[in-house]
């Protein structure tokens, strides 16, 4: 038994099949794409919140460990408060600090030392990060009352 030719079952000519996905095809493809957009967007969301507050937490304990070196190494008397003075940019001019965090952090100081102690305020005011999600990376942060931000609040002890 010879093998059946196509040309032979559909009369002699050849049946030619379109090009291109029919519209169901790409309904189905959509359909796909969205419900893949709609689990991972939040997920990418989610990972962008976790690495600012990482961000934010670590710029705050490098900037806490920039000013006691500070402190300690030049052996100071120095204070320093928001609008006066500015001593996030007197660790970067020292080289405390490689580069400028920038302007959502703020450093202050107590007016005095008081027993050999100097109080520093260390806060973030962008309002940008959850302080849970700080608080993860680094649960020293606290919430340091409204209108101020987060941050730490840590002494100095003199010993000079």
């Amino acid at each position: 038994m010879a093998p059946i030719k196509l040309e032979d079952e559909i009369g002699g000519g050849f049946v030619r099949r379109k090009e291109g996905f029919t519209l169901v095809e790409l309904l189905i493809v959509l359909a796909v794409i969205a419900a893949l957009m709609a689990t991972i967007t939040p997920v990418a969301l989610n990972a962008v919140r976790r690495a600012k507050a990482s961000q934010v937490a670590e710029n705050l304990r490098n900037i806490k460990t920039a000013i006691e070196n500070y402190y300690y190494t030049e052996s100071t008397d120095a204070t320093y408060d928001a609008v006066a003075d500015d001593l996030i940019g007197v660790l970067v001019t020292n080289h405390y600090l490689n580069t400028d965090p920038g302007d959502n952090y703020v450093a202050t100081t107590s007016d005095s030392w008081t027993n050999g102690e100097l109080t520093v305020m260390l806060r973030y005011i962008g309002g940008d990060v959850a302080l849970s999600q700080i608080q993860k990376v680094w649960s020293e942060v606290t919430n340091l009352g409204t209108g101020v931000g987060v941050g730490v609040t840590f002494t100095i002890a003199k010993y000079w």
